[in-house]
């Protein structure tokens, strides 16, 4: 088995509390009404949203199912793993995120983001393709960024 570790991190304007709040508490509602050609529905298929939980998101082209490994509505932290459909194969086994939102001395946040690939044997994933899945997540986090500059009110 393979383990290929990276970690990535994003500035924003907006404070940690609303932005975990809408992209990580209440992804299952937002994220459908923001990108609804992208992502169809999020459906807790298992548990109560916390740790156990497994969230099935939809797309337009198949689903991805991802497991709740911790939530902490007090740091801002957030750990899940994909564990089936788009992004599983033969070569990859599952991909675990680590998220913490954290302050920044302007009133906004940094978030930081920790993304490690359990691939299958020798497997190397092509630094494209990781550039790839990187770009895929920021813009995410940009329409739920966007979202909450123009709504000054949501997720107070």
């Amino acid at each position: 088995m393979g383990v290929l570790t990276y970690t990535d991190e994003h500035t924003s304007p907006v404070a940690p509390a609303r932005i975990f709040k809408a992209s990580i508490l209440d992804s299952h509602v937002l994220m459908p009404k923001l990108l609804p050609d992208a992502i169809k529905s999020i459906q807790l298929i298992k548990g109560d949203s916390g740790p156990g939980s497994i969230k099935q998101i939809n797309f337009d082209g198949g689903f991805a199912k991802h497991q709740i490994d911790e939530v902490d509505e007090k740091t801002f932290t957030y750990k899940y793993t994909l564990i089936e459909g788009n992004g599983i194969s033969d070569k990859i086994e599952k991909v675990s995120y680590d998220i913490k939102f954290e302050g920044s001395p302007d009133g906004g946040s940094i978030s930081k983001m920790t993304t490690t690939i359990y691939t299958y044997g020798d497997f190397e994933i092509k630094e494209d393709e990781l550039k790839a899945g990187k770009e895929k997540v920021l813009g995410l986090y940009k329409v739920v960024e966007t979202y909450l500059l123009k709504n000054p009110d949501a997720y107070v």
